[in-house]
């Protein structure tokens, strides 16, 4: 476990405005706060009532609800970063923060840019290009094109040439947005329209590539950390393999797939990538293995992950804390082998979706909220009983991450924790996370990207009698306190809190007294 002397920080960023919104951004003023650093919250018209808002110790709105009109609008965020007078912006993930434009926009204002150097970001965003350069470093790479397509009639060659199933993917790409899965060539032509149409509207261009299709993938990624010094170190692998529309539901550390001599290998390969493009602050080597464990660059993320806290769990470290200290121009104090994973920890996104009608978002005001509690147990959350959830954004409202010695306490422990999370007012996907903590494939650690798929009818709806059990005798049960609430408003108890029927039987009988 990494430990630190009391006057680690220099002192340099003092105050930090976290160009982001919701639980990430509560996540990092968490970190700023026990460090001593300020921190400036930025929000939107939707958002004036956010936990984010009222967390920090200053605040600023920045636009309406539209994401484009505030938390992507570059030309605001650094009028209010200037105007506060703040050191330093941290991104968070999504929005600007794989953003080079910003982040070159923040130099040029002497604003610090908690991340890494434009020119990283625009080296590892561009897919095609970061193909080549992890194979000039001799990280392994799947079998694709490494230029651009230019037109279908080329994409159908390359298809026939490397054999399918091909994936399609956008250059600029990520969170599932511009791939198409091509089985055979009379869904060539569809997937080259479709996908490029998508990248161009998600990301502002219409690159597309193709990559031999791994069948039966595990997606494992590897948290790097790097200096503007030269070290660079892993944190090790997170699991990420469950995933609806590559889409990623529940993530866990360590990966119950890797052998220790496969897991030493992908983290010097995690290293080496890092390495090739000068790469400082926390970053993610993402890696897709087969069923005989052969692993293939995917992709490198720049920016902090959404899964990081079960790294966070596992190994000890505070990865904010360690990308603020980075962006101090301070050298690495961890060292490789000082690190050691320690136990199992499973993050699940908690979402306000309805999983029985396609996922789709589910906004609305949160009548009642119980979360759990109990040793290793972490929420990462922005959300508050009363607090409406907006239309305008992700759907995600939290993070619940646990950690126990084994994998199996792990689960267990997870199990519990999301039948103590209760959620009211609107629709969550904490039922369908309940069923994923049952389904053998899960619990025996034996699954891959295909999981959803594969489990869909155990993962469904018709097969959760319980919870519709649960669900009555919860309803049961508030019916019986309101009950109880008109019922005590004529009696003439001490006090007026509602009792029980079993405590009204003692009472009348002479049983208990008051």
């Amino acid at each position: 476990m990494a430990t630190f002397p009391l006057n680690y920080r220099k002192e340099m960023i003092k105050k930090v405005l976290i160009a982001n919104r919701g639980e990430i951004a509560v996540r990092v003023m968490r970190s700023c706060r026990e460090m001593g650093i300020k921190s400036v919250a930025v929000f939107s018209e939707a958002d004036r009532t956010s936990h984010h808002v009222t967390y920090a110790d200053e605040a600023y709105p920045i636009g309406p609800a539209v994401a484009k009109e505030s938390y992507l609008n570059i030309n605001k965020i650094i009028e209010v970063a200037l105007a506060c007078h703040a050191d330093a912006i941290h991104p968070g993930y999504g929005f600007l923060s794989e953003n080079a434009e910003f982040a070159r926009r923040c130099q040029e204002a002497g604003i610090i840019f908690i991340g890494p150097k434009p020119e990283v970001m625009e080296a590892m965003g561009d897919k095609i290009a970061a193909r080549k350069r992890m194979i000039a470093a001799g990280v392994p790479v799947v079998p694709g094109t490494e230029q651009p397509l230019q037109n279908v009639e080329e994409a159908m060659h390359v298809c026939n040439e490397i054999g399918y199933p091909i994936m399609l993917k956008a250059s600029m790409g990520g969170g599932g947005k511009g791939m198409r899965l091509i089985h055979n060539e009379s869904e060539v032509a569809e997937a080259y329209n479709t996908a490029r149409s998508e990248s161009m509207s998600s990301f502002g261009d219409d690159t597309v590539y193709l990559e031999k299709f791994v069948e039966e993938p595990h997606h494992i990624e590897f948290q790097i950390l790097g200096d503007n010094h030269g070290n660079v170190i892993h944190l090790f692998d997170r699991e990420c393999s469950v995933q609806r529309r590559n889409q990623k539901i529940v993530e866990e550390s360590p990966s119950p797939f890797l052998t220790p001599e496969l897991r030493k290998e992908m983290g010097e390969k995690a290293v080496a990538a890092a390495k090739a493009v000068n790469y400082s602050g926390a970053g993610t080597i993402e890696f897709l293995v087969d069923k005989n464990r052969n692993f293939y660059f995917l992709e490198m993320n720049t920016r902090l992950q959404v899964e990081h806290p079960i790294t966070e769990e596992v190994v000890g470290v505070d990865l904010v804390k360690e990308q603020i200290r980075i962006a101090n121009n301070e050298a690495l104090h961890l060292k490789q082998e000082d690190l050691y994973q320690r136990g199992h920890a499973i993050e699940c996104r908690i979402c306000a979706e309805d999983t029985e009608n396609n996922f789709i978002p589910s906004p609305g005001i949160i009548k009642q909220l119980t979360e759990p509690n109990g040793i290793g147990v972490r929420i990462d959350s922005y959300v508050y009983e009363g607090y409406e959830i907006p239309i305008y954004y992700d759907p995600m409202i939290g993070k619940l991450i646990v950690w126990a010695t084994t994998r199996q306490y792990a689960i267990e422990r997870m199990r519990r924790v999301l039948y103590e999370y209760k959620i009211t007012g609107l629709k969550t996907n904490l039922s369908y996370l309940k069923r994923i903590m049952h389904v053998p494939d899960f619990v025996k650690g034996e699954y891959n990207t295909l999981f959803i798929e594969k489990n869909s009818r155990m993962l469904s709806r018709s097969n959760a009698k319980n919870e519709e059990i649960e669900n009555i005798a919860m309803i049961a049960a508030y019916i019986d306190y309101l009950m109880n609430l008109e019922e005590n408003k004529s009696n003439h108890l001490p006090d007026s809190r509602p009792i029980s029927r079993w405590r009204e039987f003692g009472l009348q009988k002479g049983v208990l007294r008051i």
